[in-house]
C-alpha cells in the first residue's frame, strides 16, 4: 500500500469511528424515550405484578376503613420513574396533602413506566373491578414521543374515559394533558396538546391541561434523562393537580 493510501485509511479510520459515536448520542436519548428504555422490559413486567398485588390491597384498606378511592392510572410520571423512594411521586404527596386535610380519601398509585394509551386501554377492565370514586387519567407521553398517529391515541383514550364511565357511572373522571416538545414537528405537536381538551371537552371531564406545568423543560426540576421530574418537580405536578382535585374532594 503506497504512502498515500495510508495517509487516506487513517483519515477515514477516525471519521468512520466519530460517525460511530454520533449515532450512539443519538440512540442513547432515544432509548431513555421510548418507555423509559428498551432495557426497562423486564423491569415493567415486574411492576406489572407487582401492581397487581398492591392495588388491590389499597382498595381492599379504602372499603374496609369506609374511605374514598383516588386512582392516578398513568405512565411513568405517575409511577415515579428513576425516584429513589416512590413516596416521592406526585400520588404520595397528594395523599399528604388529602391526610393533613383529615379527609377520607386513599390514592392509588396505578402507574406504570413505559404504558401507552395501548396499554391503558388494555389493562382498564382489571383496574376497574373494584370501586373508585375519582379517576386520574394521565397517558398518552410514550404515544407522543413513538410518535404514534393521533387517531390511535385519541381512540383508546376516548375507550378508556368510556369504559370508565360504563363500568362505573358515579365515578369522576380526570384528564390529564399533556405536550410534547417541538422536535416532534409544529403540528404534531399542536394537534397532540389539543386532543386532549378536545376530549376533556366531548366527554365533560374535570381537566388538566399540562400535568407538567412549570416543570417540563426545567433542568432543575428533572432527573438527568430531561423527562421525568425529581422530588421537586413531583411536589409541583402534585400542586397542578391539586388545583383541580380539591373541590372536587369539597
Amino acid at each position: 500500500m503506497s504512502e498515500a493510501q495510508n495517509r487516506q485509511m487513517n483519515l477515514i479510520l477516525p471519521t468512520s469511528a466519530m460517525q460511530k459515536l454520533i449515532r450512539l448520542c443519538y440512540i442513547i436519548p432515544l432509548i431513555l424515550i421510548l418507555g423509559c428504555g428498551s432495557d426497562k422490559k423486564k423491569k415493567t413486567t415486574q411492576e406489572e405484578t407487582a401492581t397487581q398485588q398492591t392495588k388491590p390491597s389499597q382498595l381492599a384498606e379504602a372499603s374496609e376503613n369506609n374511605t374514598e378511592t383516588i386512582l392516578c392510572f398513568g405512565d411513568s410520571i405517575t409511577a415515579g420513574y428513576g425516584l429513589e423512594d416512590s413516596n416521592d411521586a406526585f400520588p404520595a404527596v397528594l395523599q399528604e396533602k388529602i391526610d393533613s386535610l383529615n379527609l377520607k380519601y386513599i390514592v392509588v398509585n396505578s402507574g406504570l413506566s413505559g404504558e401507552t394509551t395501548a396499554g391503558g386501554k388494555s389493562r382498564i377492565d382489571w383496574v376497574l373491578n373494584q370501586d373508585i370514586d375519582i379517576f386520574l387519567l394521565e397517558l398518552g407521553a410514550n404515544d407522543g414521543l413513538r410518535g404514534v398517529p393521533l387517531s390511535e391515541t385519541r381512540s383508546n383514550l376516548q375507550a378508556i374515559i368510556r369504559t370508565v364511565k360504563e363500568k362505573s357511572p358515579k365515578t369522576k373522571v380526570i384528564l390529564a394533558g399533556m405536550q410534547l416538545p417541538p422536535n416532534m414537528g409544529q403540528k404534531y405537536t399542536t394537534e397532540f396538546r389539543e386532543l386532549f381538551s378536545e376530549l376533556a371537552e366531548a366527554n365533560n371531564l374535570a381537566f388538566i391541561p399540562f400535568i407538567l406545568k412549570d416543570v417540563g423543560g426545567i433542568a432543575e426540576l428533572n432527573q438527568s434523562d430531561g423527562i421525568h421530574p425529581t422530588v421537586d418537580g413531583h411536589k409541583i405536578v402534585a400542586h397542578t393537580v391539586w388545583e383541580v382535585l380539591k373541590p372536587m374532594l369539597e
